[in-house]
């Protein structure tokens, strides 16, 4: 089986993506899905090296930027503890991910108490 997923950029003017879109054919979905950001890593094992994509729309705000990488995060310690068994590294991950947020709820409370 072979599925093909397709990720649709829209640039404005100034090459800043202003549409996201994406479909798969192996998913579910009839129509293609829109998204405000994406984040795609690809593993070169030739370089040993990461190559990746980061695009968002000038429609994503701060507190959902915030939202996208807590959730990246954990879900990477759990792709990473399924991978390894390191439970104890999987731990650290979320606890980081998890103060992570935290610091940022922090500064938008310290935001909103200045204006």
């Amino acid at each position: 089986m072979k599925s093909t997923i397709t990720i649709n950029v829209e640039l404005d003017e100034n090459k800043v993506p202003s549409d996201i879109s994406w479909n798969a054919t192996a998913s579910t979905a009839e129509k293609e899905k829109r998204a405000k950001a994406v984040m795609l890593s690809l593993w070169d094992g030739a370089e040993r090296a990461a190559l990746r994509i980061d695009l968002w729309t000038k429609e994503m705000m701060v507190d959902e930027m915030a939202d996208f990488f807590y959730q990246s995060m954990m879900t990477m310690a759990d792709t990473y503890g399924r991978a390894t068994q390191y439970h104890d590294q999987v731990k650290e991950m979320k606890d980081f991910a998890q103060e992570f947020y935290k610091k940022f709820q922090e500064k938008q409370l310290e935001q909103q108490k200045a204006t």
